[in-house]
């Protein structure tokens, strides 16, 4: 007789994105071409201030235990950034430095999620939102949005789905998997709603604040409705802006109760996020920004050229983004005149197989019949991986 799992960990399932990286990593093992387009993070190496910054903490010896929610330097330089880049005024006591914005997210939930309450993520959502959900013996509502309103969540909808179980709401702006991003007056119109709700927290996903290239400066929901200040936490992290995606550091940012209950957590699971890495975030935070523009120009350029390449392969669309580093085109077309592909999971596969083209499947995002692909590879990567799928879609119709 085999031991039982438990009951919450049977309703998860494994993130869609590293499984297609390990699939195209397994596909190249075998000395197969592959074009892999699927996992989320900046190819570009990571600035060398900071590498020097973690390689100056290793020689001062600083490869200790740090405090459970993030050294007094890292969150200050935290508290810093927010009043810099984006206006918003906290004190370190309202800092949360974690392995990665996932696992402040993941914090967030187990400290503040009881069994049955119901968090409101819009789709197309993050692959690990409705999972981690689950991990907290919560219930995820899912919102469906459209492209006609620009994958968004709006107003009505917001205000239809909150019910006396309601307790977070999760923003991501820009997208991962739309790189859309919240305009002043959508977040305005959000702000009502959740005003006649200030019992429900909001959790705003920002980690693409600075892949963003929309009309006007980036906003996060604070910025518009700072009234709403003890009702939202604002999750960021080096990751994306910094290239620093194995480095594992994200923080949070919000309600003094709220960020000591989430490092309550931490302080139980994994306790501090790596010291060197921590040295390394603060040399970023503070540090010359100029790489940042540089990487957002590069990954524009691609969106650019991208975009157009894709709307011209037979039965498939693209809206633009404003952000991020991600397009979800739509094979909904494609897929009902391919015989034998059923949905968009058979058609990633299909394209795995017969193009040599790596890319996730919509649903994993709650959006089914969309292919997620990351354009974060060179140019000639995606000029070749475009070609492939043009030849493949044609040779099957």
């Amino acid at each position: 007789m085999s031991i039982l799992t438990s009951h919450r960990v049977s309703q998860v399932k494994p993130s869609a994105t590293l499984a297609v990286a390990a699939k195209a990593a397994e596909l190249k093992a075998q000395g197969k071409d592959i074009i892999s387009l699927g996992t989320g993070e900046p190819d570009f190496d990571t600035p060398e201030h900071i590498k020097q910054a973690a390689c100056d903490a290793i020689a001062r010896g600083d490869t200790k235990y740090t405090a459970v929610g993030g050294t007094p330097e890292l969150r200050q330089a935290v508290v810093d950034k927010f009043e810099r880049e984006n206006g918003l005024k906290y004190n370190i006591n309202e800092i949360l430095i974690s392995a990665g914005a996932k696992q402040c997210l993941y914090n967030l939930m187990q400290a503040i999620i009881n069994s049955g309450d119901e968090v409101i993520i819009p789709a197309p959502y993050w692959v690990s939102y409705p999972d981690m959900v689950k991990l907290a013996d919560g219930f995820p509502v899912i919102i469906n949005t459209t492209r006609e309103q620009d994958f968004k969540i709006n107003a009505r909808q917001l205000e239809t789905a909150i019910t006396d179980s309601t307790r977070l709401i999760i923003i991501n702006s820009p997208s991962n998997p739309t790189g859309k991003a919240y305009s002043r007056s959508e977040l305005l119109a959000l702000g009502e709603v959740l005003r006649q709700h200030p019992r429900i927290a909001v959790v705003t996903d920002d980690i693409y604040e600075h892949i963003y290239w929309g009309e006007g400066e980036f906003l996060t929901l604070l910025n518009v409705c700072p009234d709403l200040r003890e009702q939202v936490i604002t999750l960021n992290g080096v990751s994306k802006a910094y290239s620093m995606t194995g480095w594992r550091i994200g923080y949070a940012a919000g309600p003094e109760h709220i960020i000591k209950e989430m490092r309550k957590v931490q302080s139980q699971s994994t306790s501090n996020p790596c010291s060197i890495s921590q040295a390394a975030a603060v040399a970023a935070l503070n540090g010359p920004q100029d790489y940042i523009s540089m990487m957002r120009e590069a990954f524009k350029s691609r969106h650019d050229r991208v975009i157009p390449a894709l709307n011209k392969l037979p039965s498939v669309s693209c809206d633009p983004a404003d952000g991020a580093f991600y397009a979800l085109p739509s094979f909904i077309e494609a897929i009902e005149k391919m015989p034998g592909i059923r949905d968009d999971v058979e058609l990633a596969e299909w394209l795995l197989e017969n193009a040599g083209v790596a890319m996730v499947p919509g649903t994993a995002f709650g959006a089914p019949g969309y292919l997620r692909l990351s354009y974060a590879t060179s140019m000639e990567n995606l000029d070749e991986a475009i070609k492939r799928i043009d030849t493949a879609l044609k040779s099957a119709f």
